[in-house]
This record gives structure tokens, C-alpha cells and sequence, in this order.
């Protein structure tokens, strides 16, 4: 049976669109349509966001202040609402596993890999694994059919992210626990994805996430109580941080759930091919970085790339 063009966010299941009530079907349509380059765009500015904000804080001191300025967002917003809550402990601990996989383990692997050493380029080449990853662990955990042509994009896609941050690769200062970081970043964001998808397939977005954030605030608040830096709170700090509380740990994730629930995992995963050519391009306008030769072939290889896994 085809799925609606709408997800309800009360109960995490599919709603029609009615006349007066979220818009015409074909606005609606559109929306759902632009949901996968939404979301690139949003997850691509928090590299952007966090650039501007982590010279103001250490790493986990940075996460947790995301994660608790989140939770006085969305605890308001989801009671005002009267959202529904998990139904039992065992949903309870599904979704506090992925808030720790995807939101304390990538984010906390990223920007404790940059800490200790690695450049920008390198872990987004890393992290830029994770399609292929996904692709593999999707076919042996949930059964789903990867073609030879999704393949074929999946690699092609890889490429194309190289080129575009080949530029900026380096491994002078890398350290053996900078590069096991961006590893836990990785395989965290991958299998959150895949646990999301096996064990988490409906839930209310608003308390859904309020879960997920508490249990990842709880494993970044001893990591942030043994550093010695200081906060700051200057305002390019507090912009960056305002922006990615709302427009990443709120709405990108939300997407990213919806995304997740409505596709197949390696189709949601392909999409992640695409943040580090739009981070560069962020990163021309914002901050007058170079864009090479390389890098605009990357762009190309990676849009194609992506083309050919998410096409039907």
C-alpha cells in the first residue's frame, strides 16, 4: 500500500493532508519532495556553526550547553503540546540508545577528534564512510536489497567527497586517538541509524527527541565536568550556538527521523555524500575558503553518485 505524502508527528505514523489543515496536497507533496536537500543544507551549516563556536569552548563543554539549551526547547514545547510519551521502558531504552549513538557518539567523535589534532578534511573524509558502511550492515542487519547500481553511486559518491576535501587533508599532529575518534564518530552515526530504523520505526518526534538528548547529556556531562577551558560567551558563540540548537539538534534531526522512517537506510545514508560539498561551498561564502578544480569534479562525481542510489 503506497505511504501518504504526510507524517503525522503526534503518533509517528502516516496522516493525510486535508484542505485547510497543513496545506494543499501538492504544497505538501513539494515539501516532502525538498525534505532530503533541506536536511543536507541544515546538517551541512552545523560544520560552519561549529567552526565559529568551538574556539569558545572545549568540546563537551560545547555539547552539553547544545544539549541542554535542546531540552529547554523541546520539554515545553512537547507538554504545551501534550505530546504522547513512550508507551513502555522498552521503547524508553530504544530511543536512548540512539540519542547516545547519533548525538553523544558522532557529534562527541567529531568534535573530540578535531581537539586532538585531526584536520577538518580528514574526518570528513572518515565520516564520509558511512554510506558504504551503511550500505553493508543494512544488507546483513535489516535485510535491505543494495543493486549494482547503488553500488556503483555509493562509490562514486566516496570519490567525489574526497575531492572535495582533498585540499584540506592533512595527517601533520595526527595522533592514534584523534584517528579513533573519528572512527567512533563514525561507526556511531551508522549503526544509529540502522538501530533507529530495526527498533524505532514510530515515534512522536517531539518527546522522541527529548529522550534521546537527556541520555546523550548524561554521558557528555563528566566528559564536560573534567575540562579545564572555560566557556566564552561571545557572540559569535552564542549565534553559532542558537543556530545549531534550532536549525541542527531540532529541525536536521527531526528530518533525519522522518527521512529514516519513510526510506531505506542506504538511500538516507547517500545523502550524507552530499554535506561535505555544500559545507564547502558554506565555507567559500563564509569564510573565503578556496574552492579547487578537484573540488567542484568532487561536487559533480558526488551528485551524481547519490543520484544513482536514491533513484528508483
Amino acid at each position: 500500500m503506497a505511504r501518504s505524502a504526510v507524517e503525522n508527528p503526534e503518533i509517528g505514523s502516516p496522516a493525510p493532508a486535508a484542505a485547510g489543515e497543513g496545506g494543499t496536497p501538492t504544497a505538501v507533496s513539494g515539501w516532502v519532495a525538498a525534505m532530503p536537500a533541506v536536511f543536507v543544507v541544515l546538517w551541512a551549516s552545523g560544520f560552519v556553526g561549529a567552526k565559529y563556536g568551538l574556539p569558545s569552548a572545549p568540546p563537551a563543554s560545547f555539547l552539553l550547553w547544545r544539549f541542554v539549551l535542546v531540552l529547554a526547547v523541546l520539554v515545553p514545547m512537547a507538554l504545551l503540546a501534550r505530546a504522547p510519551w513512550p508507551s513502555s521502558l522498552r521503547q524508553l531504552g530504544h530511543l536512548a540508545v540512539v540519542g547516545v549513538l547519533v548525538q553523544a557518539g558522532y557529534l562527541g567523535g567529531v568534535f573530540h577528534a578535531i581537539d586532538h589534532g585531526i584536520s577538518a578534511g580528514l574526518v570528513a573524509l572518515v565520516v564520509g564512510l558511512q554510506p558504504v558502511l551503511t550500505a553493508v550492515l543494512a544488507g546483513l542487519f535489516l535485510r535491505e536489497r543494495v543493486r549494482a547500481v547503488q553500488w556503483a553511486g555509493l562509490v562514486l559518491g566516496l570519490i567525489g567527497a574526497a575531492l572535495v576535501v582533498e585540499h584540506r587533508l592533512s595527517v601533520d599532529g595526527l595522533t592514534l586517538s584523534a584517528f579513533l575518534l573519528s572512527l567512533v564518530a563514525l561507526f556511531s552515526m551508522t549503526f544509529g541509524t540502522l538501530y533507529q530504523k530495526r527498533f524505532c520505526p514510530q515515534f512522536d518526534l517531539r518527546t522522541g527527541a527529548i529522550v534521546q538528548f537527556v541520555a546523550a547529556t548524561l554521558i557528555m556531562l563528566p566528559l564536560a565536568w573534567q575540562e579545564t577551558r572555560p566557556v566564552i560567551w561571545t557572540s559569535a558563540f552564542i549565534a553559532a550556538m542558537l543556530w545549531l540548537v534550532v536549525a541542527l539538534s531540532i529541525v536536521a534531526i527531526a528530518l533525519l527521523a522522518v527521512l529514516v522512517r519513510r526510506g531505506a537506510t542506504t538511500k538516507v545514508a547517500s545523502l550524507f555524500y552530499l554535506v561535505p560539498p555544500t559545507t564547502a561551498l558554506m565555507a567559500f561564502v563564509a569564510f573565503g575558503e578556496r574552492l579547487t578544480g578537484l573540488a567542484l569534479l568532487g561536487m559533480a562525481l558526488t551528485a551524481v553518485g547519490v543520484a544513482l542510489v536514491v533513484r528508483n
